[in-house]
């Protein structure tokens, strides 16, 4: 959460739980929230309200320091799989099979978007104005207010995973082929990495949009777009994990990179420019890493793994 006071924490059997951010006490929990699991969650990014998603079709908008719901919000018979605020707090976009719909932070609807070719596997807000979808053969761009496509990228293939730069001008895919798709928007030119042992579903940039971290094996690949990368150039390898990379998360400023791994483990790296660089932290959690969340100020690191458990550490 803002001022990272709170760790909130959905969990499989719909259950919603808030954590102290100084000494790790649960501060409330609220059991069976979501029928048949939580699926996203979203944090605003400068008020303490964050937005819950379920495969009971509702997103719930959360107030963290009431411990109680302020709008709940019927999306539909389908799933809710990604949520994502717009960087100014003002929109909150979720995916539902094949459509998008925005809302309010009060739960109004803004706009839904048409239907997609095929079930919508990522989003991301690309500044204030424009929404990203990705789904098969394609990337669209969506006006923030209207809905209406601004741009759409390309490709015969299976996306399953998307990252936009910070810079907003590259898109990073990950395709059911086990390559890594990427486009520049301001020349719409496109590349593919290929040679991945399976799908690269973790995806990261850093805060500077030089360095793209991707899964899809056991080691973690990380791409350099310095000095007109990565295209022709080879990309660094960061080799410890004994197990595929589950999750991947860059600390915000600097060039740290959390890795986290089907059987627990997790690894902090030191990064350089082209991408190579070599472990500083390691630790080991309970079971499959699902996601890592670096503090905003860069101090600390959560893992969530898929028995239930919650671990912070300190990060110097």
């Amino acid at each position: 959460m803002p001022g990272d006071r709170a760790l909130v924490v959905g969990d499989t059997a719909g259950g919603v739980h808030a954590f102290d951010g100084a000494s790790g006490v649960c501060s409330w929990a609220r059991q069976w929230m979501h029928d048949g699991g939580v699926m996203a969650m979203a944090v605003h990014p400068s008020e303490a309200i964050f937005a819950t998603a379920g495969q009971d079709g509702r997103v719930l908008i959360w107030d963290v320091s009431m411990a109680e719901v302020q709008a709940t919000i019927e999306v539909g018979r389908s799933w809710v799989e990604h949520l994502a605020w717009s960087p100014d707090g003002q929109c909150l976009a979720a995916a539902s099979s094949r459509q998008v719909f925005v809302y309010r932070s009060d739960g109004s609807e803004i706009w839904r978007s048409g239907t997609h070719p095929s079930t919508v596997s990522a989003l991301a807000w690309s500044g204030n104005g424009e929404l990203a979808t990705a789904c098969y053969g394609r990337v669209t761009f969506l006006d923030a207010f209207s809905g209406k496509a601004r741009q759409t990228l390309e490709w015969k293939g299976s996306l399953v995973s998307m990252v936009l730069s910070p810079s907003g001008d590259i898109v990073a895919c990950g395709s059911q082929d086990n390559s890594v798709h990427f486009w520049r928007r301001s020349t719409a030119e496109d590349s593919m990495m290929s040679g991945y042992q399976g799908k690269p579903l973790a995806l990261a940039f850093d805060d500077s949009s030089t360095l793209l971290a991707t899964g899809g094996g056991s080691d973690v690949t990380v791409w350099s777009f310095a000095g007109g990368g990565p295209e022709g150039s080879r990309p660094g390898t960061l080799t410890a994990h004994e197990q595929p990379v589950s999750t991947l998360s860059f600390a915000r400023q600097g060039m740290r990179l959390a890795s986290g791994d089907r059987v627990g483990g997790v690894i902090v790296w030191s990064l350089y420019e082209d991408g190579e660089g070599g472990p500083v932290g390691v630790g080991v959690v309970g079971g499959h890493v699902a996601e890592l969340f670096w503090r905003r100020d860069g101090n600390g690191l959560a893992a969530l793994d898929a028995r239930g458990g919650v671990t912070v550490w300190r990060v110097g």
